[in-house]
């Protein structure tokens, strides 16, 4: 039996046994671009988010220091994350060694854990906002919202270093680990039984816990509504305004989260999945998934720029250009 072995363009490298999938020049030029252009949105619209919040002063509320404290985790998902993230699922190898690899997934794992608790945080915001509106400015003041940005940074670091650092969560399939990732050379994570559990849980919890929270915050807009169309008065027609801003922050906040569940959950299924079928899912089906997950990092912006009246003022009208911009007025009546 004759015995043909793939020639040295089809390796990673010369010199190791580890197979790269073949792909046209046409096609990695359409990944390249696609790829490259998500990419873009992402660091263009989050940088766009983290100006405008940090700029404009009426924006430095409670729930928009949360805002801010995503976007910027999406925005450095575009800058530290991302570029080398394209490199790797088109050409299928990790050309930047075992160092960086640990580095780079280090920093991917915490971002997305930084994502998934600051939604939760602005759920329970947006929850006090609406269903606990007289009490709202006393219990969550930009000091709270701050601590739990924090908090939300702080967590997902220990988590993601915990992690990766000594690779806890390949313990037991060491070997399996080294043949599909090449030793190290392909960059490629793969959950045991124990943290494929847990990883999928650090999604799975908080997500059914903020479908909770928004459930009841629309059930007690939809209540205020209906009271509010009732009344006539002139100072009842300004709490509708008030009224109507809590109820699109809160609907806007409720399409990113399940713009976020979109976007990950396939993930998060197929790494608990898995293991338990012998780690047979394709290479460009988990490359799919995982840039269906970053890309969330892309929608939030445009979220913002179609729910959000300030956000598309200040597109619209580049005040942010303007002398004296910081203290532009974007809640007034006519806004909404």
């Amino acid at each position: 039996m004759n015995i043909t072995f793939p020639s040295v363009n089809e390796h990673c490298y010369d010199d190791i046994f580890c197979y790269k999938i073949p792909r046209t020049a046409a096609l990695r030029s359409f990944l390249y671009c696609f790829l490259f252009l998500i990419n873009m949105i992402t660091v263009g619209g989050n940088l766009f988010v983290v100006v405008s919040i940090s700029h404009f002063k009426q924006l430095h509320s409670p729930n928009n220091v949360l805002v801010l404290s995503l976007a910027t985790a999406d925005l450095l998902l575009g800058v530290c994350v991302l570029p080398f993230s394209i490199v790797r699922s088109v050409e299928t190898c990790w050309y930047l060694g075992r160092v960086f690899c640990k580095i780079h997934t280090i920093v991917d794992v915490m971002l997305c854990t930084v994502s998934i608790f600051h939604l939760g945080f602005i759920a329970v915001d947006r929850y006090y906002a609406v269903c606990d509106p007289l009490c709202y400015t006393s219990k969550i003041t930009v000091r709270v919202a701050a601590t739990f940005a924090v908090v939300g940074w702080v967590i997902p670091f220990m988590y993601s270093f915990g992690l990766i650092y000594n690779d806890s969560y390949s313990k037991g399939y060491e070997d399996i680990a080294a043949v599909f990732s090449c030793n190290g050379e392909k960059c490629i994570l793969l959950y045991n039984e124990v943290w494929s559990l847990i990883n999928a849980l650090t999604f799975m919890i908080p997500c059914f816990s903020m479908i909770g929270i928004y459930g009841q915050i629309f059930r007690v807009a939809s209540r205020q509504v209906r009271m509010i169309q009732s009344m006539e008065n002139k100072i009842q027609n300004n709490n509708k305004s008030t009224q109507s801003r809590e109820h699109k922050a809160a609907k806007t906040l409720g399409i990113v989260m399940g713009a976020f569940v979109f976007c990950w959950l396939p993930y998060f299924s197929i790494c608990l999945i898995d293991v338990y079928v012998n780690f047979t899912t394709a290479q460009p089906v988990m490359e799919f998934v995982v840039w269906l997950g970053y890309t969330n990092s892309a929608f939030n912006p445009l979220i913002y720029a179609f729910f959000y009246p300030w956000f598309r003022k200040i597109i619209l009208t580049l005040k942010i250009f303007d002398q004296g911009s910081s203290v532009t007025n974007f809640y007034s009546n006519d806004s909404h």
